[in-house]
């Protein structure tokens, strides 16, 4: 489905897939976002598969793969960790993720992360990790990531593909456009290695506040 999904969209808009091969003589970053209990565990929340999910298992598998090869070359690495106040809702999705919850952390395969030297972990309380990781004196988190460790290349990888993972690249693309982010060059979004959830039609109407999301129209 996913394959088809693409074929039609190439057929309405300009769309590409290409492979990249990232320079060994360059800053490659991984930003992993919200690959977490409440998005990728079965039954873990109102927002977490309530079955098997072969598209999210394979997201995680291969998300721990190229993990596991920065924190080998000791590469850069942040993870996104969706994190809500239970006091201030995320409209138009029910209550999802909650800080405190196991929902709001790493999935057990990604666990290991955070004990690793070179792995940043932010908890963010919106879609966008780039306006999540705003501090209240105003600076960011996520840029100066990318500032300390030179970064030229991202790779962003996790969920929800067509939400948060698509909100934090569109904002990072506009900032590097506009120079705030130097010396970062190209973000690059590794497919094999993303996903996003799934919540038919039949379910939403069973869930408050749940909106119909199906998987299989969703862009991967």
């Amino acid at each position: 489905m996913v394959s088809q999904t693409v074929e039609l969209l190439k057929n309405e808009i300009p769309l590409e897939q290409e492979s990249v091969v990232l320079a060994e003589d360059a800053v490659n970053g991984l930003v992993l976002v919200d690959i977490i209990n409440g998005f990728c565990t079965v039954g873990a929340g109102n927002l977490a598969p309530r079955e098997s999910n072969t598209q999210i298992s394979g997201m995680i598998s291969e998300s721990a793969r190229l993990a596991r090869v920065f924190c080998e070359k000791n590469l850069p690495v942040m993870a996104f960790l969706d994190s809500h106040h239970p006091n201030k809702p995320e409209d138009p999705y029910p209550p999802h993720c909650i800080v405190g919850s196991d929902e709001s952390n790493l999935v057990p395969a990604l666990r290991w992360l955070e004990n690793e030297p070179n792995v940043t972990i932010r908890r963010k309380d919106c879609f966008d990790g780039y306006l999540g990781s705003i501090q209240e004196d105003g600076s960011n988190v996520f840029v100066d990531w990318v500032k300390k460790n030179k970064i030229t290349t991202q790779l962003v990888v996790g969920v929800c593909t067509d939400i948060c993972v698509l909100d934090f690249v569109c904002s990072t693309m506009s900032a590097k456009n506009r120079g705030f982010l130097e010396p970062l060059e190209n973000v690059v979004v590794y497919s094999r290695a993303c996903a996003t959830f799934n919540v038919p039609l039949e379910v939403a109407r069973n869930t408050k506040g749940a909106l119909a999301h199906p998987q299989s129209l969703c862009i991967m």
